[in-house]
């Protein structure tokens, strides 16, 4: 059984959840709104391998479902331009969530995104940022929580290039995603398939990879 905080998540980000087989092109009025970070998400779909939602605005619904229809096997490399956004890229890889986060370690300490010496993605978040500095107050590494709706919410980090190896990302994400939870929302995490370092980061902080995939049209 699915998680209910989940599946009301993917109805609410994607338009419609659950489908039957196959992949199911729908309308969702959010592709042609800004996310959280302001900027356009014109496709996003999640495939659990038996079934697959693909959102996009209601005025490509029709174009997206001849595409399909006659070019499945470009659908991917063609969505670009078949939502009118060439220049946006695609993402394609798993989708993971967690109910239950490694039991790492805290290593993070919350803080305002607009607070001084944080990396530019980071002030991308109009929420407080978990963040983990050194002695002198230099930053290492850092997670922030994209808040798409109230039942889930997707976890991003990012560690500075001097701190890698140490194992930060791996805490901050399990440390992030308990926070998620204490907010009654489900922890997701998203990574492009041949991030195998990301990967690493979300095995470790407790997040399977369930044989789901998420692809879409993102803004480079």
């Amino acid at each position: 059984m699915l998680d209910r905080r989940l599946q009301l998540h993917l109805a609410s980000w994607l338009g419609q959840w659950p489908a039957g087989p196959g992949l199911h092109v729908v309308a969702s009025h959010r592709r042609a709104r800004p996310a959280w970070d302001g900027r356009l998400r014109p496709a996003l779909a999640v495939d659990t391998g038996r079934s697959a939602v693909l959102s996009v605005a209601p005025d490509r619904v029709a174009a997206i479902r001849a595409l399909v229809r006659r070019a499945p096997e470009r659908m991917l490399a063609a969505l670009p331009q078949a939502v009118g956004l060439p220049t946006f890229r695609v993402h394609d890889g798993p989708f993971r969530w967690s109910l239950s986060p490694a039991p790492l370690p805290d290593v993070g300490e919350w803080t305002e995104s607009t607070a001084p010496g944080l990396p530019p993605w980071l002030r991308l978040f109009d929420r407080p940022v978990l963040v983990v500095r050194d002695s002198d107050g230099a930053y290492l590494a850092g997670a922030g929580i994209k808040r798409h709706d109230a039942f889930g919410h997707e976890l991003a980090v990012g560690t500075a290039s001097a701190a890698r190896g140490r194992g930060l990302a791996r805490r901050l994400v399990a440390q992030a995603a308990r926070r998620v939870l204490d907010e009654g929302a489900v922890p997701t995490y998203l990574h492009e398939r041949d991030n195998h370092a990301s990967a690493r980061v979300a095995e470790a902080a407790g997040f399977p990879d369930r044989g789901w995939r998420a692809y879409g049209v993102y803004p480079r």
